[in-house]
């Protein structure tokens, strides 16, 4: 669904105009994702107080999914513009190293690596049962 979305004319033409943005436009790219969801949040919020928890609950999960699918498209339509800022490219690199270097530890942990053959173990069990 979202491939063929994302072949939609008008969503091309947008995302050419992001490619396109100055460093500092393309910085505040990333504001707009907020600034068009905080209403939705705010009326899930009130649902909330309004006895609605689950309907407030999913519109708040809906909305950071959204968000976030909508933050790592900007992300990757801007990045070549925002690596351009001296300081967000210093960040950036940090950031990788910092992440990295966190994925490793979590990585070699006992729960994930015990994790990791629970996973395989009910892979295994899934496939010799035909329950596909």
């Amino acid at each position: 669904m979202l491939a063929r979305l994302g072949r939609w004319p008008g969503l091309r033409w947008v995302e050419g105009r992001v490619r396109a943005l100055p460093p500092w436009a393309a910085l505040a790219a990333f504001g707009v994702p907020t600034l068009l969801l905080l209403p939705i949040k705010l009326l899930a919020l009130w649902a909330i107080g309004n006895g609605q928890v689950l309907l407030g609950a999913a519109v708040v999960i809906a909305a950071k999914i959204v968000g976030t699918a909508v933050v790592a498209r900007l992300f990757t339509l801007t990045q070549p513009a925002l690596m351009r800022l001296a300081w967000f490219a210093i960040f950036y690199v940090r950031w990788i190293a910092l992440k990295t270097a966190l994925l490793a530890r979590a990585r070699a942990s006992w729960p994930w690596r015990a994790a990791r053959v629970l996973r395989r173990r009910a892979r295994r069990w899934w496939r010799r049962t035909g329950l596909r």
